[in-house]
């Protein structure tokens, strides 16, 4: 026998029992993806119960998306436990148009979750968090988020976080704490659509600023600045998006010194920034001039919604919470004392090891798929981006793409200005494991190698 469940450690029926203990060995790394799983009936006859039990915990795995089952040849350990979206439009086989990290077996996140949920209701019980918190965390929890950034931003203090349902309402409440209607806010001519969707409801003009492979040209933002007086800058410096762009430590020492020497401030959005912890934030250079915002979207799941701001000061940190408190109230107290939880026990940093691992192999899945075709990346980024040369109309190619199953975004989404690259980004992490992926990336370099006129929908 390769795996037999130890079942006194789990409780519950034995069916239930077995599912526990498979997830806990896949997360513990006694089981690896693609491992081939003893028959039914061997585990039925080595555990001593009926052969139905197992069926049914195998079952139930396979719902789980811990184990695939493969006719005529067994059951294994699954790649991912991401499950096939219910509500794709049609003609949709593959979506690879919102950014979202892999779900690897390996960060194994339903266990994860029902595990942390459990202390959560062993220690203080859930109705301790089904009333009003305070606006922007508990001091404990500030105090756990604070360790965990001071791994990014080693002068990060409680007293100056506040935690956000997302980085979405950080974003919009850093602009209405530091622009009024009419007013100019510089960022990439390229750039994330939720700082452009605030910007629209607030009244402020967002200003593009030329890139290159490293983003934002210093020359551009001096040149920004000085013109148009803006009263912040919206940058992401680490896997830009949609281009990948990141910043070297001699390009961020010169953004610094022209948000410093231009008396403005800097909104530093580092969503990405857990997926290359070498890289050093901007706001270890500047940290009296940036609202830094750090989140789980992109390195662990969006639809935890939890984000944390490190605010520039006392007085900055006030003004972010009493907008919180305005807008949203507070963050949802369940979701920050699970991720407190796994913050304070390394469960956290485990899962994103995992993610960021995973987002490491897709790409190397992608350059063997693209050899010859031309496009930005990271090794751990979660997407790529694919200039587009002049001979192919990007409206045309999309189309072309949807009519073959395969979604992916154009330059429009992003484009603060009118000069903006011409340009696809494509999610390699919405794909629900590296097959799917295999079979977009197909698509996708058939269709830009191939002759427009050549072109057969399939």
């Amino acid at each position: 026998m390769d795996w037999l469940p130890t079942l006194s450690e789990w409780h519950g029926p034995v069916f239930q029992r077995i599912v526990d203990a498979l997830a806990a060995d896949i997360a513990g790394g006694r089981l690896v993806r693609g491992q081939r799983l003893p028959t039914h009936r061997a585990l039925a006859n080595a555990l001593g119960i009926d052969l139905t039990t197992v069926t049914r915990a195998y079952g139930e795995a396979r719902r789980r998306g811990l184990l695939d089952a493969q006719v005529g040849q067994g059951t294994f350990v699954s790649e991912t436990t991401a499950r096939a979206a219910a509500d794709l439009p049609v003609p949709v086989n593959i979506d690879l148009s919102m950014n979202l990290p892999p779900q690897p077996v390996e960060a194994n996140l339903d266990l994860r979750i029902a595990q942390g949920l459990e202390s959560i209701r062993s220690a203080a019980g859930f109705s301790a968090f089904l009333s009003y918190s305070r606006p922007g965390g508990s001091a404990d929890e500030r105090e756990v988020a604070a360790s965990w950034l001071q791994a990014r931003v080693p002068q990060a203090t409680p007293e100056r976080i506040v935690i956000y349902p997302g980085t979405q309402p950080i974003i919009f409440n850093a602009l209405l704490a530091l622009t009024s209607p009419g007013d100019v806010v510089v960022t990439e001519v390229l750039t994330f659509p939720g700082v452009k969707a605030a910007a629209a409801r607030l009244g402020v003009q967002l200003v593009g600023i030329a890139m290159d492979g490293e983003g934002a040209l210093p020359a551009a933002l001096d040149e920004a600045c000085r013109k148009r007086k803006p009263k912040a800058v919206y940058l992401v410096p680490t896997q830009h998006n949609p281009t990948t762009a990141t910043m070297g430590v001699g390009r961020r020492k010169a953004i610094a010194d022209i948000i410093r020497k231009r008396a403005t401030v800097l909104i530093e959005d580092d969503a990405y920034g857990a997926l290359e912890p070498q890289v050093s934030p901007i706001a270890n250079l500047i940290p009296d001039r940036t609202w830094y915002a750090a989140s789980m979207a992109k390195c662990i799941a969006p639809a935890l919604r939890v984000a944390y701001l490190l605010a520039p000061d006392l007085a900055a940190e006030q003004k972010m919470r009493a907008g919180l408190q305005a807008t949203l109230l507070m963050p949802p107290s369940l979701m920050v004392a699970l991720l407190t939880h796994w913050l304070r026990s390394g469960i956290a940093n485990e899962i994103i090891r995992a993610i960021r691992s995973e987002a490491a192999a897709r790409q190397q899945l992608a350059a063997r798929f693209l050899k010859g075709v031309t496009y930005a990346a990271r090794p751990a980024s979660h997407h790529l981006w694919m200039p587009l040369p002049p001979h192919l109309e990007g409206t045309d190619l999309l189309s072309h793409l949807m009519r073959n199953g395969l979604a992916v975004v154009g330059e429009d989404a992003f484009a603060a200005g009118q000069s903006a690259p011409r340009g696809l980004r494509v999610s390699l992490g919405a794909a629900r494991n590296r097959a799917e992926l295999s079979q977009a990336l197909q698509v996708l370099a058939n269709t830009v190698k191939t002759p427009v006129g050549a072109r057969q929908v399939v």
